[in-house]
Order: structure tokens, then C-alpha cells, then sequence
């Protein structure tokens, strides 16, 4: 009983994950581009904080959950269950981290796109992620 509710608490927090990371990524980020330069900083500064007390809880819980279901279950998809979590992780922290710290000085359609394009990365890895979760418990 205990198990079941340690995979669907994963499943849930990574299926919530990745519509967060669908709208972020086909609608909040590409509207970045809409916003006037000299109101760009206060926006991404207002996106930038409020966010992440949606999606950091969100990520740790994820991890934690993850981290439990490959000590405690451990197996070939745990595994890549775990995998996939770190590697979000690691794409959040070497791609739109850096990007976001270079939006907070200013707009750059540059820098846009180029957090636009390594999100999908994310997208796909949170895609990736919620099937492995789900295969684990089917």
C-alpha cells in the first residue's frame, strides 16, 4: 500500500510538471517577445519569482519521490526514472538558469530563443519522465 502511494505521488507531481513545462514553453516564454523592453526586467523578474514557488516545491518533491522509488524498488526503469529527473535538472541548471540570469539585465530576442530552444530539451525530458513513472506503475 505504502509503494503505491510513493508512484502515484511521483506520477502526479511529474504529470503537473510537465503541463507547467507545456505552457512555459509554448505560451509564457514565446511571449517574452511581446513584452516592451523597458518593462522587460520588471516582467521577468515578476515571472522569474513567482514561478519558482510553483515549480521548486514541485522539482524537490519529484526528486525526493524518484530517489525513494530507485532505493527502495530499484530496477531498470526506477533507474531511468531517476536518470530523467537528474538529467532535468542538470538541462534547468546548465541551460535556463544562465539564460534567465541574462534576462534579468534586459531583454534579448537572442537569449529568448535560446532559452526557448534548450526548454524543449526539458519538455521532452518531463514527457519522458511522467511515461517512465507511469510504466513503472502499470
Amino acid at each position: 500500500m505504502g509503494y503505491l502511494v510513493l508512484f502515484y505521488s511521483n506520477l502526479i507531481v511529474s504529470a503537473m510538471l510537465f503541463g507547467l513545462i507545456l505552457v512555459i514553453h509554448f505560451v509564457h516564454y514565446k511571449s517574452f517577445h511581446f513584452i516592451d523592453t523597458e518593462k522587460f526586467v520588471e516582467f521577468h523578474n515578476f515571472h522569474t519569482t513567482n514561478i519558482s514557488y510553483l515549480v521548486i516545491p514541485l522539482m524537490i518533491i519529484e526528486a525526493f519521490t524518484s530517489i525513494l522509488i530507485c532505493f527502495f524498488y530499484y530496477g531498470f526503469l526506477p533507474l531511468i526514472n531517476l536518470i530523467l529527473v537528474l538529467s532535468i535538472w542538470l538541462v534547468t541548471f546548465s541551460f535556463q538558469v544562465p539564460s534567465h540570469k541574462i534576462l534579468s539585465n534586459g531583454k534579448s530576442d537572442n537569449e529568448i530563443n535560446h532559452l526557448i530552444g534548450k526548454n524543449l530539451i526539458r519538455v521532452f525530458l518531463w514527457l519522458f519522465k511522467t511515461v517512465a513513472i507511469l510504466l513503472i506503475i502499470l
